[in-house]
C-alpha cells in the first residue's frame, strides 16, 4: 500500500539547492480528477475555488464547511499518495483562534485530510499558532487572498510596491515561525517571492509567484482547459478538453437529433 506524504516530508523540500526537485502540487475537487493526478503529484489541495469551477459562483465567498468536507472526503478516498490539504473557507476561522481550531478538526475527521489551508499572514499568526500547538498542522496562503476579494476589489498581483512587498515579507515570517508547515504565495512578482522564499525555513508554493518558489501549484481544471475561456497569466495550458468535450456533444446532440443514435448495439431487447 502506497504511503501517503507527511508533514514532515513537505518540509523537508524546501529547496537548499539545485539537486532537490520541486514540489509539485494541483488544486482538485473530485474523486475523478484525484485519481488521476494521484501518481504524479506531492500535494493536493482541496481548494474553495470550487465555488466557481464546480458550483458556478462569481467567488468564494459562498463556499461552506459541508462543501469543502463533502470534496475533501471524496479525494481523500480517492488517492492513495499525495499529501492532502482542504482550505478553510471564508468565515470558518477568523472569529478567533478557538473558532478556527473547531473548524478544522471537523475538517480533518470529516474527511481524513492531513492538513488544513487559511488565508492571511501576520494578522492570524495566532490562529495558527494555537492551531498546530494542538495537533492541526497549517499550510498559510498569502499574496491575492481570494477570500478578500471585495476589500481588494478584484484579482489582483500584491507585493508591487515596495510597502507591500515588505509587509508579504513580514506575513510570511509571521505564519512560518506561528508554526505553519508550508505556505502558497499567490499572484506575486517573482524578485518578492523569491525573497519570501529566502526568509523562511519552511516551502513556499507559487502559483504566480515565479520561478524561485519550493514548489508550484496549479488548478487541476486549468491545466487540460477543461472549464471556462479566461487564463490567468501563470497557467499553461498543456491540452483543450473543452474543446474535446464540445465537439463530443455536439456529434451527440446532431446524431439524436437525426434518430443516428441509439443504434441496435445500444438497446435492450426481450429474450425469444
Amino acid at each position: 500500500m502506497d504511503k501517503r506524504l507527511t508533514v514532515r516530508d513537505i518540509r523537508k523540500r524546501k529547496l537548499m539547492d539545485d539537486t532537490q526537485e520541486p514540489i509539485v502540487s494541483l488544486v482538485c475537487y473530485t474523486s475523478q480528477m484525484a485519481r488521476l493526478i494521484n501518481d504524479h503529484v506531492d500535494v493536493i489541495l482541496v481548494g474553495d475555488s470550487l465555488g466557481m469551477t464546480i458550483y458556478g459562483y462569481h467567488n468564494t465567498l459562498s463556499v461552506t464547511l459541508d462543501m469543502m468536507i463533502n470534496h475533501g472526503a471524496a479525494v481523500v478516498r480517492s488517492t492513495t499518495k499525495p499529501h492532502i490539504v482542504v482550505d478553510m473557507p471564508f468565515g470558518s476561522y477568523e472569529e478567533s483562534p478557538q473558532v478556527a481550531f473547531k473548524s478544522a478538526s471537523k475538517i480533518m475527521r470529516e474527511t481524513g485530510a492531513q492538513s488544513v489551508k487559511l488565508e492571511g499572514g501576520e494578522e492570524f499568526a495566532d490562529t495558527i499558532k494555537f492551531m498546530t500547538q494542538r495537533g492541526i498542522p497549517v499550510m498559510g496562503h498569502i499574496g491575492l487572498m481570494p477570500q478578500r476579494i471585495q476589500t481588494l476589489g478584484g484579482f489582483f498581483t500584491q507585493g508591487k510596491t515596495e510597502k507591500e512587498s515588505i509587509r508579504l515579507i513580514n506575513d510570511a515570517k509571521a505564519i512560518s515561525e506561528a508554526g505553519a508547515f508550508s505556505m502558497v504565495v499567490e499572484a506575486i512578482p517573482e524578485e518578492v517571492a523569491t525573497k519570501i522564499t529566502n526568509s523562511v525555513e519552511v516551502p513556499t508554493i507559487g502559483i504566480g509567484g515565479g520561478r524561485n518558489c519550493d514548489g508550484q501549484i496549479l488548478v487541476s481544471h486549468d491545466i487540460p482547459n477543461l472549464y471556462g475561456d479566461f487564463t490567468p497569466k501563470f497557467v499553461k495550458k498543456y491540452g483543450n478538453i473543452d474543446e474535446n468535450i464540445i465537439t463530443a456533444i455536439k456529434k451527440y446532440s446532431k446524431e439524436v437529433r437525426s434518430k443516428l443514435f441509439p443504434t441496435e448495439k445500444h438497446i435492450f431487447t426481450i429474450k425469444k
